[in-house]
């Protein structure tokens, strides 16, 4: 943790210390209504994903305009969002072991707690722990649909999975979930529709089969940012777990848009100094691999196409400046994070401007929130 915050509420936002981590909260509320928009007069839901953040403020407004609760992936993080407030949590994930158990049983003493399934042994031991503490948990099965990752196969072995849960009290069947991830980030329109009508059909069929023995399924769970006006219109999907469209990263804004797919603005940046400038073909910034992650490729330069960002090292992030003869040492740049979810992790707080002012600064609670 740093041990001064780099801006504060009324400061001008070039005196915001770098690097630090920006939203622009004009663009970010513009997401957010565009979101609440796409869903409104359908019977379909959003379930927030609050990984993308780790931010309980964040996670609030989105509940504000109509989300159901968010996602988590872990236990630690939906313990922050629950003791912040937020009343219906899902963990997108597996959770094994007695004390990741223990902690998450706890949870739904004090709001609605789901968590996914893909084992018989999870359930048992699931309701187990459940059963000790007197509380009642959601139980999803997740279906691999298409991205190869967790998930029972879609049919018969889903269907066993479904069976196993609706007798095993206090647990109760919730659903499916059926996100495909690898969806997100496939370039073309007509590949993200295809692998989401393949998904659709996956997850219709499971649960067709389940109902045929009389379990109801009261959701089908999934969808992201590139992918969910495909699962919004499927007939099948009830509930949307879109994260990134809130603030929107180089990787995401990389995907081509279709017809009827909406376009997200890019709210997040990392603010950066320019530290060197040693020759006229390169600039190196303060922002480097402890600023802003890179599994997604480099960050992007805000409004700068004359500027490339090309390496980064822990501390440094080197730009080609072919051209760029205004970059100058002390220049202040933005840049658009290659992946929002982990360049949120690496910051202790969120700088909040509107205009060419600090609105508020925002913990970002659940940030290393990884047990």
């Amino acid at each position: 943790m740093s041990p001064w915050s780099a801006a504060r509420p009324g400061d001008p936002v070039s005196a915001i210390d770098t690097p630090a981590l920006v939203l622009d909260l004009d663009a970010f509320e513009r997401n957010l209504e565009r979101m609440a928009a796409a869903l409104r007069g359908t019977a379909v839901r959003l379930r927030a994903h609050a990984k993308a953040h780790k931010c309980p403020e964040i996670a609030r407004r989105q509940v504000a305009l109509g989300a159901v609760g968010v996602c988590c992936q872990k236990v630690s993080e939906a313990a922050v969002f629950v003791a912040a407030g937020i009343e219906d949590v899902l963990v997108t994930n597996e959770v094994v072991g007695e004390a990741k158990l223990r902690h998450l049983v706890a949870l739904a003493r004090s709001a609605r707690i789901g968590v996914l399934v893909d084992d018989p042994r999870q359930v048992d031991e699931l309701a187990a722990a459940a059963r000790e503490l007197k509380v009642t948990l959601d139980a999803y099965v997740e279906v691999d649909v298409g991205a190869h990752r967790c998930g029972v196969a879609p049919g018969e072995e889903a269907v066993q999975l479904a069976r196993r849960i609706a007798s095993s009290a206090p647990l109760r069947f919730a659903g499916l979930h059926c996100y495909q991830g690898s969806a997100q980030h496939m370039r073309a329109p007509e590949e993200r529709a295809a692998a989401i009508a393949a998904a659709s059909d996956a997850a219709r069929v499971t649960k067709r089969a389940i109902e045929a023995l009389g379990i109801g399924v009261e959701c089908v769970t999934g969808g992201g940012t590139a992918s969910f006006v495909h699962e919004r219109d499927s007939g099948v999907f009830n509930e949307i777990q879109a994260g990134s469209y809130a603030f929107m990263d180089r990787d995401y804004s990389d995907n081509r848009l279709g017809a009827g797919e909406i376009a997200f603005e890019h709210a997040l940046f990392v603010r950066t100094t320019v530290m060197s400038r040693p020759t006229a073909e390169r600039a190196v910034v303060d922002a480097g691999l402890k600023a802003s992650s890179v599994d997604s490729g480099m960050p992007g330069v805000w409004r700068r196409p004359d500027l490339r960002y090309v390496k980064a090292s822990d501390e440094h992030g080197v730009l080609a400046t072919p051209g760029a003869a205004t970059v100058s040492l002390g220049d202040t740049l933005m840049l658009v994070p290659g992946h929002c979810d982990p360049t949120f992790n690496l910051y202790d707080e969120l700088v909040c401007i509107r205009g060419d002012r600090v609105e508020a600064v925002w913990p970002i609670a659940a940030r290393g929130a990884v047990l």
